[in-house]
């Protein structure tokens, strides 16, 4: 092979090795892809039923329900997470059905890591998520991940934050419509 071929080659593979490709369930899997759209703009999550099955079918058939349509981030802890998912807004409220925790031993919370919210009993989770604005190690194994932000976290940072050590909101952001990427219109 001529020289000038073997570098032409090389610097075709290099080239194709250093292509960023679109995040697999993006590009690939939109059943296990949820677009939250806020005032801010549109949120992108890729679900991970490989973590949590029971959470993710779950949140599918919420979502399908239109659930989290016009539900509110009630809880927000700058530098922390947004926590929402309750119908009432209170943070006391939910869909009415338990699911069994899926904690994973390897999945960490980090930057955009979306989970499930619970009361002390860890088989509590309902329809509550929160996303983390920053790395949370100190959640890992009692949380239940189902999820992470692959685009829009910028309009997640919007999402007004709340006061006192609760981080209530008063006048709080709301989802606008959330829904799986497979049914989007």
């Amino acid at each position: 092979m001529p020289k000038f071929l073997k570098f032409l080659l090389v610097g075709v593979l290099f080239l194709m090795s250093t292509v960023t490709e679109a995040p697999a369930a993006q590009k690939d899997d939109l059943e296990n892809t949820l677009y939250m759209d806020l005032s801010y703009g549109r949120v992108v999550i890729r679900m991970r039923p490989d973590l949590a099955p029971a959470h993710v079918a779950r949140i599918k058939e919420l979502t399908r329900q239109g659930f989290y349509d016009g539900v509110v981030f009630h809880r927000v802890i700058s530098g922390f997470m947004a926590q929402g998912g309750d119908p009432t807004g209170t943070g006391t409220g939910g869909s009415g059905k338990k699911i069994p925790a899926e904690f994973s031993k390897t999945a960490k919370h980090h930057r955009g890591t979306v989970s499930m919210a619970r009361a002390q009993d860890p088989n509590s989770a309902d329809s509550q998520f929160f996303i983390c604005f920053e790395d949370a190690s100190f959640l890992d194994g009692q949380y239940t991940i189902w999820g992470e932000v692959t685009s829009g976290m910028e309009f997640v940072d919007q999402i007004k934050k709340g006061t006192g050590a609760n981080g209530m909101v008063a006048y709080p952001d709301k989802i606008v419509k959330m829904q799986v990427a497979a049914d989007a219109k």
